[in-house]
């Protein structure tokens, strides 16, 4: 599968984003997606999964609160809401795909990241 994240931009703090992941090879509704971040100079960090279905959701600890993921299988994409942003949320998102909800399973297909960047 194919997947390509957009939506991202210059945004000022306190402002909001939805950025979008879609598939292309593959129907969405078979994968399990996961969305990540990555700041220049830091590790790749981990935001949240959402279940093929979108029944179960996980988000990282410090992702909790300002970040919703949700999924429309029929639009083929999955979406990361992104509320109140700061300046320390500047990064890389990655949208990325994997087969089984176990937190083990790894993630074996990753779209090209979108760039967003929070200005103070």
């Amino acid at each position: 599968v194919q997947l390509q994240a957009s939506g991202g931009g210059l945004v000022q703090a306190g402002d909001s984003l939805r950025l979008s992941c879609t598939a292309s090879g593959r129907t969405i509704s078979s994968y399990v997606m996961g969305w990540f971040r990555q700041a220049p100079g830091k590790d790749r960090e981990f935001i949240g999964t959402i279940s093929k279905t979108g029944g179960t959701i996980y988000y990282g600890d410090s992702m909790k609160g300002r970040f919703t993921i949700s999924r429309d299988n029929a639009k083929n994409a999955v979406y990361l809401q992104m509320n109140i942003l700061r300046p320390e949320d500047t990064a890389v998102y990655f949208c990325a795909a994997k087969n089984l909800l176990l937190h083990r399973a790894r993630y074996h297909s990753w779209g090209q990241g979108t760039q967003v960047t929070v200005s103070s």
